[in-house]
């Protein structure tokens, strides 16, 4: 991030480890490059943001409708037995929003995801096809 000059910036990590998929009002949608999980973080775009509390209400607020759409269009897409949200931070520190569809018997199952295995990247086809789907539904929700 650049902080000081004020601008939102899209960490590094993030960037190399995720597909984009699309920008809603407040935050930057982008698919996790492991195809073993249905894995969706929302990247709020802001500047030198850590903490969710560093966000004021109105933008708490719109980070949790944001949530809940890229919720609603993962699970179409991906459907699954639990969806889990996190925003840990301690590796990243630019505020971002785990999305994570579970499914009973996937690789971590029912372990946490983090740090589980060996990163499967998508295909250049089907990661394609999977964030143009994804983009289809919340672009429609949103209009």
């Amino acid at each position: 991030m650049t902080a000081a000059a004020g601008l939102f910036a899209l960490d590094a990590r993030l960037a190399a480890d995720t597909l984009p998929v699309a920008q809603l009002a407040l935050c930057e949608v982008r698919l996790l490059d492991d195809a073993r999980f249905g894995w969706l973080v929302l990247i709020p775009r802001r500047a030198a943001l850590q903490e969710i509390f560093d966000l004021d209400a109105d933008a708490r607020m719109q980070l949790l409708a944001e949530l809940d759409l890229a919720a609603a269009a993962l699970h179409a897409e991906l459907p699954g037995d639990k969806f889990n949200v996190g925003a840990l931070g301690n590796v990243v520190r630019q505020l971002h929003v785990h999305l994570v569809a579970r499914r009973i018997g996937d690789a971590a199952w029912p372990g946490p995801v983090w740090g589980h295995g060996t990163r499967i990247p998508y295909t250049p086809t089907a990661g394609k096809a999977l964030c143009a789907a994804l983009r289809q539904r919340l672009t429609t929700s949103t209009e």
